[in-house]
């Protein structure tokens, strides 16, 4: 997590908890649960999802001129290469 930078490839996917962050270059997706409970272990989970989500909203506000919204094009099967 430490090297993670949103927005800037299409392969990154890091991991809080059972919660995946899956990197792109026009969105972040984030999928799965995050349990955190009221304990030690709750407290480090929601601090390394502080941390991601305070790089996001840092990253979008660096932008100069931000979309007001981005089309999220469906996704297409292509034929596979190794048949």
């Amino acid at each position: 997590m430490q090297d993670f930078k949103p927005y800037s490839n299409e392969s990154e996917v890091i991991r809080i908890g059972g919660l995946e962050i899956e990197n792109r270059l026009d969105r972040i997706t984030l999928t799965g649960d995050l349990v955190l409970t009221k304990d030690q272990q709750g407290l480090a989970l929601a601090n390394e999802l502080r941390i991601v989500a305070t790089r996001i909203v840092k990253t979008l506000e660096r932008e100069k001129k931000l979309p007001e919204s981005v089309e999220i094009k469906p996704a297409q099967t292509v034929p596979n290469p190794f048949l």
